[in-house]
């Protein structure tokens, strides 16, 4: 409980500091919302969780181009507090990821989710592998019409 309160303390300050960032419109991208902040340090808690039963087309989700050009000087901070947020195992990091993001819902209206819900689906899946409730298949990307 005391390293989910510790880690959950640094989460809280890269928060603080993208949204003060971000605070400062010169800073913001096209189409900018604030929960998107919330968004993209859900991702990459995830990525670097690393979780190993992920879903193949789930194992590297992309933070977005706009995002991390317009993130500053501040993202070699954040990397270096990211680089702190360690658990004893996988299925504590995911049910930290997963408070995590149901915390930063409760920031927002429903039209401001999209990202966040996406992002809780994508966990939820996983939830059920690492519970077993699903097996894991692979993902087949090809187009259909080319084989």
């Amino acid at each position: 409980m005391k390293t989910r309160l510790i880690m959950k303390t640094k989460t809280d300050k890269i928060l603080e500091i993208w949204h003060k960032h971000f605070a400062d419109e010169e800073n913001q991208y096209s189409e900018f919302e604030p929960s998107d902040i919330e968004y993209f340090v859900g991702c990459m808690l995830y990525n670097h969780f690393a979780f190993s039963k992920s879903l193949e087309n789930l194992k590297t989700m992309d933070v977005s181009y706009d995002f991390l050009s317009s993130c500053g000087e501040e993202y070699d901070e954040i990397q270096a507090i990211l680089k702190e947020i360690e658990f004893a195992s996988e299925e504590e990091s995911l049910d930290f990821l997963i408070s995590f993001v149901e915390e930063s819902r409760a920031k927002y209206t429903s039209s401001e989710l999209y990202l966040l819900n996406r992002l809780q689906k994508h966990l939820q899946t996983l939830q059920n592998i690492y519970s077993g409730a699903i097996d894991v298949a692979p993902v087949d990307f090809q187009n259909p019409l080319y084989r």
